[in-house]
């Protein structure tokens, strides 16, 4: 179990939901985003996480865009925080920017990618801060038990683990949700990144695609296998998004998500419960 902010994740509590934009592309979208999901959230009584990168280091083209001013980003990301009293979780892509991020951030997210990267593993440890750590596509998910241990190595146990699809031949993605149950057994917080699983990575002519129509039915999924928490890329307008614009949830269907999954989340936390 983790807590973070005034909840707890993990241990057969409430699902947590960690959801916002892929980056941080102005100030407006990110507070008209985060103000909405608050409000949502609020509604339904389940916890949420706002996520959102202050930049995107990975990008399938070198044209495609990567965030605005990284001080700006993360002064946003604070007023998040600030304004709406909501954690936040926000990717870091070296050693470097881990206490920089940790400065506003209150879950530190280490992009697939770099999954294994030791140094990057150590450094978010060391910020105290909890740490995501996103399962690559390449990664068995047995392997994943050794990544957190380079966290937990620092003294930081707050770790937890993210399975978000794994590589099926070229520009294909397939969410194994057998990975979730094998993680969960290391003791850490599960979670289940319903927006990534759903990329067509490279499929889209120099943009990563997707098929954004499997996000409902893989969420529905997750959250029965017994999630911890779900992982939800969301914007106002996804085709006009300047990152992952082909599997970002509408934010206008937030809502008729939570409505469909809470109720599973319910049952089977009460089972589990009852197995205590």
């Amino acid at each position: 179990m983790i807590k973070t902010g005034e909840f707890t994740i993990g241990g057969g509590n409430p699902l947590v939901l960690i959801a916002g934009p892929c980056v941080v592309e102005s100030r407006e979208l990110v507070l008209q985003t985060a103000d909405r999901l608050a409000k949502i959230t609020r509604r339904y009584k389940i916890p949420l996480i706002f996520k959102s990168s202050y930049k995107k280091a990975n990008r399938t083209s070198a044209k495609s865009f990567s965030g605005i001013e990284i001080d700006l980003a993360l002064q946003i990301l604070g007023e998040v925080h600030q304004e709406f009293g909501l954690p936040v979780l926000t990717d870091i892509h070296s050693e470097y920017e881990a206490e920089i991020a940790a400065g506003v951030a209150d879950v530190i997210q280490i992009p697939a990618f770099l999954c294994r990267q030791t140094d990057i593993l150590y450094a978010a440890g060391m910020t105290g801060k909890v740490v995501n750590i996103k399962k690559g596509q390449f990664m068995a998910p047995e392997d994943m038990k050794l990544q957190a241990e380079k966290v937990t190595a620092t003294g930081n146990k707050k770790v937890m683990l993210t399975e978000r699809g794994a590589s099926f031949g070229y520009h294909n993605l397939v969410v194994d949700m057998r990975s979730l149950v094998i993680m969960k057994g290391f003791g850490f917080p599960v979670v289940l990144d319903a927006t990534h699983s759903v990329q067509l990575p490279g499929g889209g002519k120099g943009v990563t695609g997707g098929q954004p129509e499997f996000i409902f039915p893989i969420a529905r999924a997750g959250v029965a296998v017994g999630i911890d928490a779900l992982f939800i890329e969301t914007h106002p307008d996804p085709k006009r998004a300047l990152s992952d614009s082909k599997s970002q949830l509408p934010l206008d269907r937030v809502d008729q998500l939570l409505k469909e999954i809470i109720p599973i989340d319910k049952i089977v936390k009460e089972k589990i419960e009852k197995k205590r």
